[in-house]
């Protein structure tokens, strides 16, 4: 069973059609890249998918074992209440907190899940301080697969563009996503940069249980990591498949790709 299935979901903005009748299914664990020209629909699908903005027609079910389980419609929840059940995503544009330590970015996002009350919080009680240990400990261990766990105490602000990226990332799993969407997770890396981000990606997919939709702009990225590939062009979708199969569709080097594009091995 898919962990996510969003049937024919469109939106409309005014009388323009942002995204048309678009179809995604992903099983558990897939990893599949999203991709299209600027002014797509790309982000505008990710935030139907998280929250952000309701679809004007279509559905979307999300099922967070990705097995028999029963699958709910998220269609009106809010982008919290989407987070809690399991779904987690980064921004093209970065939004960390920039004024609060490179910990504490990850430390906040732990904390839906605290066991203690706002009173225990306020009170300072033995489960208050035991449970603040275990999010600092696991913050910590997060910072330390994106290797930037020595810059703890540095403000986000003050990180490099790249591990500010990393960041975002290992923010988004703090809140134990079973789907994790990447908008745009190299934008500003160099080619050494993302070629690190591509085995890191596959890593926390295995590490973590992920199923991963991205998208991105570096080819070299979503031809060498992305099973599947989704291609959106005007808001609709115009091919999908392997990355080999994706290459090769003429209305998608027509549409975007260009001539001389190469798979990953």
């Amino acid at each position: 069973m898919a962990v996510l299935d969003a049937k024919s979901i469109s939106i409309v903005f005014g009388g323009l059609k942002a995204v048309t009748n678009f179809d995604l299914k992903l099983e558990k664990g897939e990893l599949v890249g999203l991709i299209g020209p600027n002014g797509a629909g790309k982000t505008t699908v990710f935030n139907m998918l998280t929250g952000v903005y309701n679809p004007t027609g279509g559905d979307i079910l999300f099922n967070k074992a990705g097995e028999g389980a029963a699958t709910k419609s998220i269609v009106g929840l809010k982008p919290f209440q989407i987070t809690q059940l399991g779904i987690a995503r980064t921004f093209q544009n970065i939004r960390l907190f920039k004024d609060l330590s490179v910990l504490d970015n990850v430390r906040i996002a732990f904390h839906f899940g605290v066991k203690y009350n706002a009173l225990q919080g306020i009170l300072r009680t033995p489960l208050f301080f035991k449970e603040e240990e275990s999010i600092t400990e696991k913050a910590r261990d997060l910072l330390k697969i994106f290797n930037i766990h020595g810059k703890e105490n540095e403000l986000a602000k003050n990180l490099p563009y790249g591990e500010q990226r990393k960041l975002e990332i290992a923010r988004a799993l703090a809140t134990n996503p079973k789907l994790l969407l990447l908008d745009e997770p190299a934008a500003g890396m160099n080619p050494q940069e993302t070629h690190d981000l591509m085995h890191l990606i596959s890593f926390i997919r295995d590490k973590f249980d992920l199923t991963i939709l991205l998208i991105e702009h570096d080819m070299s990225l979503v031809m060498g990591i992305c099973e599947r590939i989704v291609v959106l062009d005007y808001g609709q979708t115009i091919a999908v498949g392997t990355p080999s199969q994706i290459s090769k569709d003429p209305k998608v080097i027509k549409a975007y790709l260009g001539e001389g594009v190469e798979t990953g091995a």
